[in-house]
């Protein structure tokens, strides 16, 4: 459905995207994931049209659309901050785009209100001005100003970073049931890693204007390809290699030492588990503990390195600080990556021999 092939993209000396190649299928809700200044919205406006890239190509439905203007490349864009006219009331908004085009005011009342039906916006709504409007509200009618027009894809750039952290976890999951009633490719960029795997089919993970990583949330998440992305998602402890070291000892497992280890918080437990397995205890002391509700955040000293754990309160034991404990560890589980690349150790991380 959208291709780039080989695209740079280029302000003056500053090379913002180096090298670019990316494939979203169709019907495929496809997120561009990183941090502020990573070129993710770059990758973004330039698939929208808004920036030329200096080289490379794009593609959308099998039609190289490279040199097109924004408007004839059949998608539909919702911004950061909505975009809205506020002098314009909610049904002129959505109706704005279809008036541009010249459409016939009957098929144009039409298409408002099937699309205003679609989103969940009322006829009451549709006559207010979109300054009455809540912030979730305000976003259905953005959504609807670009679906109106019945774009092959949908560019969402941040829409739910300007709302508030409960709205944004029920809007995440209407946004996302809105793209899978209409069936359309979407790319969404988003600097929250939550939101991205929450809501994503696949995820792209820039740093530096670099894609490091195309997956799955599941496999960006469990098996993470670069040092960068296993750090910026989700929540891990660094390990040192004398914890590898003593882990290897404890389970016979091969582990590097002189590589940079890592473990998911929720890899690491303070009981063992009833079927055994392959998870070995580690001698360790509480630093810390804080409390959150559901669970508590332990952070336990073992072998030289401050490991991250959660705890869930279901009235179990609950170590206090300065007390000795075991923590338990499957070596699987345990992310590697090359001390000088950062690249992922071959193998289910681990195996590639070091310098």
């Amino acid at each position: 459905m959208i291709r780039l092939d080989n695209i740079e993209v280029s302000f003056g000396d500053f090379v913002a995207i180096p090298h670019l190649d990316l494939h979203v299928k169709p019907g495929e809700f496809f997120t561009l994931l990183g941090p502020s200044g990573c070129g993710k919205t770059t990758a973004l406006r330039t698939l929208a049209g808004f920036i030329e890239p200096t080289r490379g190509a794009v593609h959308v439905d099998g039609k190289n659309v490279t040199r097109l203007p924004s408007d004839k490349r059949q998608v539909g864009m919702v911004f950061q901050n909505y975009a809205l006219f506020p002098s314009m009331s909610v049904w002129e908004n959505i109706a704005f785009g279809l008036r541009v085009r010249k459409e016939k005011s009957a098929d144009s009342d039409r298409l408002v209100r099937d699309i205003a039906r679609r989103v969940e916006l009322s006829d009451e709504q549709l006559h207010k001005n979109v300054a009455e409007l809540s912030g979730g509200q305000q976003q259905r009618v953005a959504v609807a100003r670009a679906l109106v027009l019945r774009p092959k894809i949908l560019l969402l750039d941040e829409p739910l970073s300007n709302l508030d952290a409960k709205l944004r976890h029920q809007l995440r999951q209407e946004l996302k049931d809105l793209q899978s009633d209409f069936g359309i490719t979407t790319v969404y960029v988003t600097h929250d890693q939550d939101e991205a795997l929450a809501m994503s089919d696949r995820v792209a993970v820039f740093n530096k204007g670099v894609v490091e990583q195309v997956g799955t949330p599941q496999a960006i998440y469990d098996e993470a390809a670069t040092e960068f992305v296993c750090n910026f998602i989700g929540d891990s402890s660094p390990l040192t290699a004398e914890f590898i070291s003593e882990l290897n000892r404890l389970s016979g497992a091969n582990l590097r030492p002189d590589a940079k280890s890592y473990l998911r918080v929720e890899k690491a437990s303070l009981t063992a588990p009833l079927n055994g397995g392959a998870a070995v205890g580690l001698a360790g002391t509480v630093v810390s503990r804080t409390y959150h509700g559901l669970h508590s955040r332990y952070v336990v000293r073992s072998h030289g390195a401050d490991v991250r754990l959660l705890v869930k309160e279901d009235g179990g034991a609950h170590p206090e600080p300065g007390t000795q404990t075991t923590i338990y560890v499957q070596p699987g589980h345990v992310l590697q990556y090359h001390p000088e690349t950062g690249v992922a150790l071959a193998g289910k991380h681990q195996a590639v021999a070091l310098p």
